[in-house]
C-alpha cells in the first residue's frame, strides 16, 4: 500500500486508567490496558480487529476518536495530521469525519428523543442543515438504511434490535464521516439480523467510500467483511494479515486457537479444536515475557523471559506475528 492511501496511523499507543483497590482506600493503581500498539489503516478497507473479552478492543476504538478520559501515550495520525496532541476545539472538526457504531444501540440512543429530534440535533451541532434542509437530510439518511421516514415520530424502544442499530449507523453517517469505527455491531443481534447489518456496512461502503475500523470477537463475522484482520491479545496486537492469508495460514497459537473455535457448517466433518489452559489474565495481572504463554500449548522457557514484537517471519510479506517461535 502507498503511503498516500494511509488514512489512520497508530504508532505505540498506549491507554491507562486509574483503578483503586477494593474498598477505595490507598491511591489509585495504573491499569494498562492498550499497551505498545501500531497499526495503520488504508483508505476505502475495512480492518477487522478481533480478539477475547477484555483485551482492549473497545478501549482502543474509543482512544482513537477521544471518548472518554483515559491516559493516553503515543501516536495517532489521521490522514497524516497528528491528532493526540489536539486541543478539544481543533480536533472538533477532525471528529465529523471520524465516527463510532456502538454495541448496544439502545443504549447509545437518547431514549427521550424521536428518531428525527435525535438526527436533527446532530445535523444542527455540527451546522450541517436546519429547517426544511434537515428533514430533507433526515429523509435521505433513513432510506440510507433501510428505514421508512414514517419513522421519524418514533421512540428508540418502539424499534427492534435491528432497527435500533440501523438508526445508530444513520446517526454516524448524518455528518458525512470518511471514517467509521464499528465496536461490536452485531454481536448484540440474532443470527439472522446480523447478516442484513453486515451486507448494509459493506453496500454502504461501497457507495460512499467509507474506511472501517471493525472490532469483534468473532471471527467468522469479521472473515466476511475485512480486507485485513488483526488479532489482539491482553493489550497487544498478535498477528496481523489480509484476511485470507490469515484464516488459511495462521501463524500465532492464539489465532489458531481461535480459528479452531469456528463450526464448521458441513455435517459430519470434524474439526480439531485447539483447548487452552484457564482464561485471558487481567490487565493487573499481566505475565512476563509474552504475555500468552501461560495458556500457550506450545510454550517454550524462553516464552516467560522475553517479549516477542511484532514483525514479518522471512518469506511471509504482509503477514506479521508476534511470536518466539517465528524468531530466529
Amino acid at each position: 500500500m502507498g503511503e498516500q492511501e494511509r488514512i489512520l496511523s497508530v504508532r505505540d499507543l498506549r491507554v491507562q486508567f486509574s483503578q483503586k483497590k477494593r474498598g477505595g482506600l490507598g491511591r489509585a493503581i495504573p491499569v494498562r490496558v492498550v499497551n505498545g500498539i501500531s497499526f495503520d489503516v488504508y483508505r476505502g478497507e475495512t480492518l477487522g480487529l478481533v480478539g477475547e473479552s477484555g483485551c482492549g478492543k473497545t478501549t482502543l476504538g474509543r482512544a482513537i476518536i477521544r471518548l472518554g478520559s483515559p491516559s493516553v501515550s503515543g501516536s495517532i495520525a489521521y490522514n497524516g495530521r497528528e491528532i493526540t496532541s489536539l486541543g478539544n476545539r481543533s480536533f472538533r472538526a477532525i471528529r465529523r469525519e471520524m465516527q463510532m457504531i456502538f454495541q448496544d444501540p439502545f443504549g447509545s440512543l437518547n431514549p427521550r428523543l424521536t428518531t428525527g429530534q435525535m438526527l436533527g440535533e446532530v445535523l444542527s451541532v455540527h451546522g450541517i442543515a436546519r429547517g426544511k434542509a434537515s428533514r430533507k437530510r433526515i429523509d435521505e439518511l433513513l432510506a440510507l438504511v433501510g428505514l421508512s421516514r414514517d419513522y421519524c415520530n418514533r421512540y428508540p424502544h418502539e424499534f427492534s434490535g435491528g432497527q435500533r442499530q440501523r438508526l445508530g449507523i444513520a446517526r454516524a453517517l448524518a455528518v458525512n464521516p470518511k471514517f467509521i469505527i464499528c465496536d461490536e455491531p452485531v454481536s448484540a443481534l440474532d443470527v439472522s439480523i446480523q447478516s442484513q447489518i453486515i451486507n448494509l456496512l459493506k453496500d454502504l461502503q461501497s457507495g460512499l467510500g467509507l474506511t472501517y475500523l471493525f472490532i469483534a470477537h468473532d471471527l467468522s463475522v469479521v472473515e466476511h467483511i475485512s480486507r485485513r484482520v488483526a488479532v489482539m491479545y491482553l493489550g497487544k496486537i498478535v498477528e496481523l494479515a489480509d484476511g485470507s492469508e490469515l484464516y488459511a495460514n495462521p501463524k500465532h497459537p492464539y489465532t489458531k486457537a481461535l480459528l479452531s473455535a469456528i463450526p464448521n457448517p458441513e455435517p459430519g466433518v470434524k474439526k480439531e479444536r485447539i483447548l487452552l489452559n484457564g482464561d485471558q489474565p487481567g490487565p493487573l495481572n499481566i505475565p512476563t515475557g509474552c504475555s500468552f504463554h501461560p495458556r500457550c500449548p506450545f510454550a517454550m522457557p524462553e516464552c516467560s523471559r522475553s517479549e516477542p514484537v511484532l514483525k514479518e517471519p522471512a518469506g511471509s510479506a504482509g503477514h506479521f506475528v508476534s511470536c518466539l517461535l517465528y524468531e530466529e
